[in-house]
């Protein structure tokens, strides 16, 4: 069951596949083995396990956390099929406010890597979705921070017309009106 890690079209995002292996029983995959990590250059130390359930039209995010509680992230999909956005908010990045966006599905079992720094997001393709974070960083209420999603100056064309958010996410503030909380040092593990 190897791993394929695949740059995205943003520095330091990573797209992640693997094959499960089935039989008329069913299938097995490795969602993560930390020596095929880090030989792909993600040396992250997760710390906590999350996972969501969303319907149809569901949109989350753009969310992150402050340091010292900053988050790296291992998205996948387990059910269901989800739209996945990350925007790079490490100033002085060449990418600093561009994005880059997967479908992850329980059918493509594609995950993708998220390293500090990164505002994440996503929207439901399918009736119901089941989403599986691995943290690098536990939850830390008071460091929660967000973009908002549909800020012109992301310009992410999120597959959904009129998403269902948040009293929350739909009150985050736009990309020109975040402090700098991230600096770029070159590749994040």
């Amino acid at each position: 069951m190897p791993f394929r890690f695949t740059p995205l079209e943003v520095p330091d995002l990573i797209l992640i596949e693997t094959d499960p292996i089935g039989d008329p029983r069913g299938a097995l995959k490795e969602v993560y083995k930390r020596s095929a990590f880090e030989a792909a250059g993600i040396a992250a130390a997760f710390v906590q396990d999350n996972l969501s359930r969303s319907t149809r039209g569901v949109l989350r995010g753009l969310h992150y956390q402050l340091p010292p509680h900053a988050q790296g992230k291992l998205v996948g999909c387990p059910r269901g099929e989800i739209f996945d956005v990350a925007v790079d908010l490490r100033r002085g990045s060449p990418s600093y406010g561009r994005w880059a966006g997967a479908v992850l599905s329980d059918q493509n079992h594609r995950m993708v890597y998220v390293p500090v720094g990164f505002a994440h997001g996503f929207c439901v393709l399918s009736d119901v979705a089941d989403v599986l974070y691995k943290l690098t960083a536990e939850y830390a209420p008071a460091a929660e921070r967000g973009v908002r999603w549909s800020d012109p100056a992301l310009g992410i064309p999120w597959p959904v017309r009129d998403p269902l958010l948040s009293a929350r996410d739909r009150a985050l503030p736009g990309l020109h009106e975040l402090a700098a909380e991230f600096e770029y040092v070159g590749r994040v593990p």
